[in-house]
């Protein structure tokens, strides 16, 4: 693996030093996919693998510690998205989550209808849990259309709700382009027809001020392992007053909807992470989106007339950059460019190449979708590696065009 010494020096106007888990290696840019854990994250949970290990369940003092802790956790989540902690379950993940919110909701209110309404550029995490129900409990689903954009039009969702729909579930941004939905307006829409709505905020929270009150929605999705904390937690806000059907039944834990021994050490791991976004967000937001526009511009002044934004031009998340290049599959250029790790949002199935379900949606040709590159930033990349990888990106191209034209 290419060696490279960018990540030795702390960020600009910044006093957080280079991550250990990134030194030495290829410049990071799929923020989107998972974030490395931050270091105040690590250092907060340490205490609850090595010492505190009681069950919050018990009544002796080995659980008073972890049982404050929980509940510091708990309010540390419920800061961060404006709602009270009571709202807040903790879940093993994001796709628990959504899971959770869908099926949990769908089962609980089946009397009121059948019908549930999501968008066709979903995560799977959401259409594979709508495709279950539809399978195994008879429930119709809708799937809407996005515009070239990847936006859902409001006046459409309005149209598709009748009398049997009982919840609505569309992501807040979207994991390839970073489009992010109208969810206020929807939300005031479902409202309006007394239906449910579940948002996926796992990619907007943390990157954007993501507020329960302002939205309005009824269950939202946040994922540990976007936020700076680790793979194997995430959480679930659940509005007061709603009954929803648990995944996993055993004792009491969460409020009775998600049984199971709690996950102490990494509850405040997420509070952790949820507190420095919430610190951080302001900063973070406005440093992210000049990031992202340096690179694009970059790529854009390098590889001149053959670049493509993907996604909204400003209704977007501030750290994600998805752009197709002309005359190239995005696979390949990565391939030719060991020192950037990212991603497309394209998938291989024996060794066939099929362009992004999301893309696709949106209307773009299979050409341009197959040429996309999703370049996401985060809290460790400088400015410095933005134009670093913004050369080798565009040096990987040329290569790949002058083999095609030879």
């Amino acid at each position: 693996m290419k060696k490279l010494s960018l990540r030795t020096a702390t960020l600009e106007g910044s006093n957080i030093m280079a991550h250990p888990g990134l030194k030495d290696g290829p410049i990071y840019l799929d923020y989107n996919a998972t974030t490395p854990v931050d270091p105040g994250v690590v250092d907060a949970m340490l205490p609850y693998l090595s010492t505190y290990f009681g069950n919050p369940s018990s009544a002796h003092a080995y659980a008073q510690v972890t049982r404050m802790a929980m509940a510091t956790a708990r309010e540390q989540v419920a800061q961060l998205l404006g709602c009270i902690p009571e709202e807040i379950v903790f879940t093993s993940c994001g796709s628990e989550s959504n899971a959770l919110a869908i099926r949990g909701a769908a089962l609980a209110n089946r009397f009121h209808g059948n019908h549930i309404i999501t968008q066709v550029s979903e995560h799977p995490a959401v259409i594979n849990v709508c495709k279950s129900l539809a399978r195994l409990h008879g429930f119709r689903i809708t799937y809407l259309p996005v515009d070239k954009y990847g936006r859902i039009d409001p006046v459409e969702l309005e149209a598709a709700i009748d009398e049997q729909t009982t919840l609505i579930s569309i992501m807040y941004a979207n994991n390839e382009t970073g489009t992010m939905q109208p969810i206020a307006e929807l939300a005031d829409i479902a409202r309006r027809h007394r239906v449910l709505l579940h948002t996926d905020a796992s990619q907007a929270v943390g990157k954007v001020p993501v507020d329960i009150q302002s939205l309005g929605v009824d269950f939202l999705t946040l994922t540990g392992h976007k936020l700076y904390a680790p793979k194997g937690i995430g959480a679930l806000y659940v509005r007061r007053g709603l009954q929803i059907e648990p995944l996993l039944y055993g004792g009491g834990q969460e409020s009775g909807v998600r049984a199971g021994t709690e996950n102490v050490a990494f509850m405040v791991a997420l509070g952790t992470a949820a507190t420095q976004a919430r610190e951080k967000l302001t900063s973070s937001k406005a440093r992210l989106q000049q990031l992202r526009d340096r690179l694009q511009q970059q790529l854009e002044q390098r590889l001149p007339h053959a670049t493509h934004l993907n996604g909204h031009p400003t209704d977007r998340l501030p750290n994600t950059l998805n752009i197709s290049i002309d005359g190239v599959l995005g696979e390949a250029v990565l391939e030719a460019t060991p020192g950037v790790a990212s991603s497309t949002g394209s998938a291989c199935h024996e060794g066939n190449t099929e362009p992004s379900a999301v893309l696709t949606a949106m209307g773009l040709s299979r050409e341009r979708a197959l040429g996309a590159l999703r370049l996401t930033l985060g809290r460790w990349t400088t400015e410095k590696e933005v134009d670093a990888a913004a050369g080798q990106l565009a040096q990987s191209v040329q290569v790949l065009w002058s083999r095609r034209d030879s």
